[in-house]
């Protein structure tokens, strides 16, 4: 059987990480929404995205296929469903098609012509950009049951004090020293090749995943990812770092989400909670203005490969977006949109040649090819969003 991960209809409700990712390479929890898919399935997923990144993520199309909505979290009762799916069949969430079987020969899906079967139990589903911090804690748990299923920890090393040490796991190859672990509020996970350095604080839920580290006396709060590469300092709480980027520095990071290859200079701060305690309104893409989250607690949504400077200071609920370089004294904007340069003061663009120039020196860095795709994917998200720049700037 082939398998393909659809978009759906969310993608413009999580920008600006979907600019540079389908829906399915979402980080939530330990693994992305499609490693959960496929350490469920045990197969290979393919992926049905925007035209612009699908030279980066292709579909695979063979004549059985069954399309799954990536916006929803796998569990083994969902999964059995889907697996047992015949032609012209669907799974059904509440309203939602969570998955259906299709086949090479069908010119259009017609789902009134599908047998409909409907999926009771309770299900997550990242369809707001702020769902990916908010439902981490879910999201991690579950995941920590996944991967550490039937498999034995590596030994905690004895100078680590450890509360709940049944709720820890290490990966081979972790270093970890003279830290405090906290498990008895939620799982932590401990990857391969990672380190955690003396003098840090860590309360799980928190996974922190393959090749990370944990700088010197950090404190984090869970729920809390730390992706692939990513570093660490500083305190951070109920924060989601998707993978190869930095916080390495003393500043606070909370109720967050950092795409790839960010970087948050030193005693950058954002706040997540409004001094009148209202709740906080987000950048919403797709109608061009702010939208309320519904959300007391809501930080930073910073995309792809931006970065800020020193001492950065960001408002509640601001909303960065792709190849961003923020500055400067007082709190920026709480949207800036893509290939912003500078800050409060004044913003102009960051030339797109001069951001891929930076990339590459960046992804390079961690031996990471910067390859012709990403550079098509990166010019044309410039230009497709060069009118929405032009017209924020109007605003200022």
């Amino acid at each position: 059987m082939n398998y393909i991960l659809f978009d759906g209809d969310v993608r413009e409700a999580l920008l600006p990480f979907t600019f540079t990712r389908p829906v399915a390479d979402i980080r939530i929890g330990i693994l992305t929404i499609r490693e959960k898919w496929e350490t469920y399935l045990r197969y290979t997923t393919t992926t049905l995205t925007e035209e612009y990144l699908s030279a980066k993520f292709p579909m695979v199309e063979v004549e059985n296929n069954v399309m799954i909505n990536a916006s929803y979290l796998p569990n083994r009762e969902l999964v059995d469903l889907i697996l047992d799916l015949e032609p012209m069949q669907a799974v059904v969430y509440q309203e939602d098609i969570i998955a259906f079987y299709t086949q090479e020969t069908q010119e259009e899906v017609d789902f009134n012509d599908y047998t409909l079967i409907s999926y009771e139990g309770e299900l997550i589903q990242v369809a707001n950009k702020w769902d990916i911090f908010q439902k981490n804690d879910e999201a991690l748990r579950a995941d920590f049951a996944l991967v550490t299923e039937d498999r034995i920890s590596e030994p905690i090393p004895e100078n680590v004090n450890v509360i709940a040490p049944e709720n820890v796991f290490i990966e081979e190859g972790a270093k970890l020293a003279f830290v405090t672990l906290n498990a008895s509020t939620g799982p932590i996970y401990i990857g391969k090749d990672t380190e955690i350095m003396e003098g840090s604080i860590i309360r799980g839920p928190f996974a922190l995943c393959e090749g990370a580290q944990v700088k010197l006396g950090t404190k984090i709060y869970g729920a809390t990812t730390v992706g692939p590469e990513c570093r660490v300092g500083g305190e951070v709480n109920n924060s989601v770092m998707f993978g190869y980027s930095n916080k390495g520095h003393d500043g606070f990071l909370g109720n967050s989400v950092l795409g790839e290859w960010c970087n948050l200079g030193a005693d950058t701060n954002n706040s997540n909670l409004k001094n009148n305690y209202a709740p906080v309104k987000l950048w919403n893409y797709e109608t061009g203005d702010y939208e309320n989250t519904g959300l007391q607690f809501c930080g930073l949504m910073m995309g792809d490969h931006s970065k800020s400077g020193i001492n950065t200071m960001f408002n509640t609920g601001t909303v960065v977006g792709v190849s961003c370089s923020i500055f400067g004294g007082g709190f920026p904007k709480t949207f800036l949109p893509n290939f912003t340069w500078g800050g409060v003061e004044s913003t102009d663009h960051y030339k797109v040649d001069k951001a891929i120039e930076t990339m590459k020196i960046v992804m390079a860095r961690r031996h990471i090819e910067f390859t012709p795709i990403d550079e098509e994917i990166i010019r044309q998200i410039a230009a497709d969003t060069e009118l929405e720049r032009f017209q924020h700037s109007l605003k200022r």
